[in-house]
């Protein structure tokens, strides 16, 4: 039988036959195999629950519909991926994420980083910053500089930026419930530059429930919080035609303990209140979500991975144009940042922490990122020397120049095993959008905890079974090293806070005292009714308000988030 005939053949039997050949496998080959050597007693499931079977044929693909469900690259539904020759034409963007002393310290790094090959900047903030208080702040002391860049004024800003071409690349900042303020002042801080706001690019992380789920860094009440995001929406597709105004966030409910399912849902449901958000203000559909873009973890479970980036496209653009009636091909395209998975590094025997973080880059890349963090070997003690900070980017670059996967767009699309984890993962994550919609919509079922409960859940599944050695953390509960050593770490220079302190009395000291009061006054006003709050804000950074006034007169206004405690 020829090779053509035997295709036909195959054709005619039908998935059935398929399934057929399969038990017959099953109960011969097979059997006898285990017969001899039995398989391992453990689950043959995804972190997701999704049962792995022990073999896949085309019978597992059978119902899959090529133009339905896969597409080419850079069409509908994107399956394999948002642009059409993906990194044929153009690598993701290299962004390691950095910040921590000072400004004069990080803007160091992110010279140093740039001269290494990176493509992209991503800017950590200090705990202060993200909470919306200066650096001499009482409740700032001890913090400053500790996880992040402290910046306190526009003054921090433009040392931040001194010398990087904000023209000509993208900047990423993470930053939620002050968003708004710090999106302010590095619009300022690059009219400064002379770059001109249709030539700013980068990505506001701005997504304010994901804390409220699992990170913890609000400052106000969620129905206002959503205000100041939608703010950002509306200020961009106006004035920063090149900013992404969101990076909708699955990464740190990852963190939290949540599987790839939940990750997948949770986020897609936090994408879903936002658009809905947006459009309660009366914008359209078209005029905002192609510059929505989304930050996904990737883990070490590799198929699983790749099928979870592949499910995320699919689902969003099925989301956009069949709920919301989008009608451009960009506003269906989801576009994603990805970082490594920062929980799964160990502090025991911190070199395999590098095969870690290469899996689970490669997950990524196979997965059709559009930008990439490589976390650093050591950043379970510390937060990263330069060296580490280096091998991390040097992972991406054997990634992209060495190892072939680049060649083609989603090189595993076909695979009976992966399209059918992308199926699993997809059935999983609706199931958990149906839940959220029965419970009012996402703002209803994180207030009744819904998205917490099931991630702590997941959490506490997960850190029983390392305890009981069914999940093996090689280094830590198994393949112990006898000898392990301690390389040399970052250290944050204890008298960096002390010049942060002096900057921003300094600013105040020295801005105008009329024009300030005179901004902060307006911001108010605008806060207690209806107006975009983003060109107050940016006045006001631009007469040297701080990050805690902007912040604290949002407080006077609106209040404080408290997390409701039920015992």
């Amino acid at each position: 039988m020829s090779e053509d005939q035997g295709a036909k053949q195959r054709d005619s039997d039908g998935p059935g036959s398929l399934d057929a050949g399969r038990e017959r496998w099953r109960a011969s080959t097979r059997a006898n195999a285990v017969s001899r050597s039995p398989e391992r007693q453990i689950a043959f499931k995804t972190t997701s629950g999704v049962e792995i079977q022990d073999l896949y044929t085309p019978a597992d693909v059978a119902l899959l519909d090529e133009d339905r469900d896969l597409g080419r690259p850079g069409e509908y539904p994107y399956t394999r991926g948002v642009q059409p020759t993906m990194y044929r034409g153009r690598l993701w963007t290299m962004r390691q994420y950095a910040g921590f002393s000072t400004a004069e310290d990080t803007n160091r790094r992110f010279r140093y980083l740039l001269e290494q090959g990176q493509t992209g900047l991503s800017v950590a903030f200090d705990l202060p910053t993200q909470m919306g208080y200066d650096c001499d702040a009482p409740e700032a002391e001890g913090e400053v500089g500790r996880v992040g860049v402290p910046v306190s004024s526009l003054a921090d800003m433009e040392v931040l930026l001194d010398g990087l071409p904000l023209g000509t690349v993208s900047t990423s900042m993470t930053i939620n419930a002050s968003a708004a303020v710090l999106l302010a002042m590095y619009v300022a801080a690059a009219e400064k530059q002379g770059v001109a706001r249709d030539k700013v690019s980068g990505t506001t992380q701005n997504d304010i429930l994901k804390e409220y789920i699992a990170r913890g860094t609000y400052i106000y009440p969620p129905r206002p919080s959503m205000r100041l995001v939608t703010d950002i929406f509306e200020f961009c597709a106006k004035e920063l035609p090149r900013w992404n105004t969101i990076s909708i966030s699955g990464y740190h409910m990852r963190e939290a303990g949540a599987t790839a399912a939940q990750e997948l849902a949770f986020t897609l449901a936090d994408g879903i209140a936002y658009v809905e958000a947006a459009l309660s203000r009366g914008l359209d559909i078209d005029d905002f979500a192609d510059r929505l873009s989304f930050f996904f973890a990737s883990w070490s479970e590799l198929f699983e991975e790749v099928a979870k980036f592949r499910a995320a496209r699919r689902m969003w653009a099925r989301i956009v144009r069949d709920r919301f009636g989008a009608t451009n091909p960009r506003s269906m395209a989801c576009r994603f940042h990805v970082q490594t998975a920062g929980s799964s590094l160990t502090a025991q025997s911190i070199d395999n922490n590098v095969v870690r973080t290469t899996v689970q880059a490669l997950a990524a890349v196979l997965g059709g990122a559009q930008s990439l963090h490589t976390n650093s070997r050591d950043e379970a003690l510390a937060l990263p020397t330069e060296e580490a900070a280096r091998l991390a980017l040097r992972t991406q670059q054997i990634l992209a120049f060495e190892s072939g996967v680049t060649e083609t767009p989603d090189p595993l699309a076909g695979s009976y095993y992966v399209e059918s984890l992308t199926n699993g993962l997809e059935a999983a994550a609706n199931d958990y959008l149906a839940q959220i919609e029965a419970l009012g919509g996402t703002l209803a079922a994180i207030e009744a905890g819904y998205q917490q409960r099931q991630i702590q859940e997941s959490s506490y599944q997960v850190q029983r079974a390392i305890e009981n050695g069914s999940k093996v953390v090689v280094g830590v509960n198994r393949f112990r090293d006898e000898e392990t050593s301690t390389p040399a770490l970052q250290r944050i220079d204890p008298e960096g806070e002390a010049r942060q302190v002096a900057r921003v009395r300094q600013v105040r000291a020295e801005r105008d005292p009329a024009a300030w009061a005179a901004t902060l006054r307006r911001l108010e006003g605008c806060a207690r009714g209806q107006e975009n709050l983003l060109p107050p804000m940016i006045e006001a950074v631009k007469a040297y308000a701080t990050v805690g006034e902007i912040c604290d007169r949002l407080r006077e206004v609106w209040g404080e988030h408290r997390e409701l405690i039920t015992v």
